[in-house]
């Protein structure tokens, strides 16, 4: 872990640096399938309702700036997959490869771990080879491959499912 980052619970003030970080990757990578940045009021609404719900929203602090947030929510809205989650890490620009995400997915993984969900899941850019090695280092494998399904930047993307079993080993094959 970066000796100088501290990761915390977000709360309602965060939103405004959250929102900062998610729109820099909205119009610089394929990180976010969102084509155009999204509003401080989307954001709070989205932030409202993790609360509500009880998901975590966590935020990684370095000199006491929000350099990075994560979160997890339903994979599904049907009572069936209540123990899968699927996660969402976003690092500032400048921070990315230093250590701010694993301390977050980190701690994203103990409180999923401690609530006894089953499996997590991530949505990957096929193309974001950086992203899936993040994974893969935390045991997650891939476990599926989308064809075409998203268009941003004037060209079509394909996804890929990352998968970890949280309560059981992890699977030993890949799909990848």
């Amino acid at each position: 872990m970066t000796a100088d980052v501290t990761v915390r619970r977000a709360d309602r003030a965060d939103v405004p640096a959250i929102l900062e970080i998610y729109n820099e990757a909205v119009v610089n990578t394929t990180a976010s399938y969102d084509l155009a940045p999204v509003s401080l009021e989307s954001r709070l609404t989205w932030f409202d309702h993790k609360q509500q719900a009880g998901w975590p929203v966590l935020v990684a602090e370095q000199e006491g700036r929000v350099v990075a947030w994560a979160t997890y929510g339903p994979y599904r809205d049907k009572a069936g997959y209540a123990g899968t989650v699927e996660h969402s890490v976003y690092v500032h620009a400048g921070g990315r490869g230093g250590g701010i995400g694993r301390a977050l997915m980190a701690a994203l993984l103990a409180d999923a771990r401690e609530r006894s969900l089953h499996v997590m899941l991530g949505v990957i850019d096929a193309e974001n080879a950086a992203s899936i090695r993040f994974h893969e280092n935390f045991g997650f494998v891939v476990v599926g491959r989308l064809s075409q399904v998203g268009r941003k930047f004037d060209r079509w993307l394909d996804t890929v499912y990352m998968q970890l079993m949280l309560q059981t080993e992890a699977p030993t094959t890949s799909l990848r």
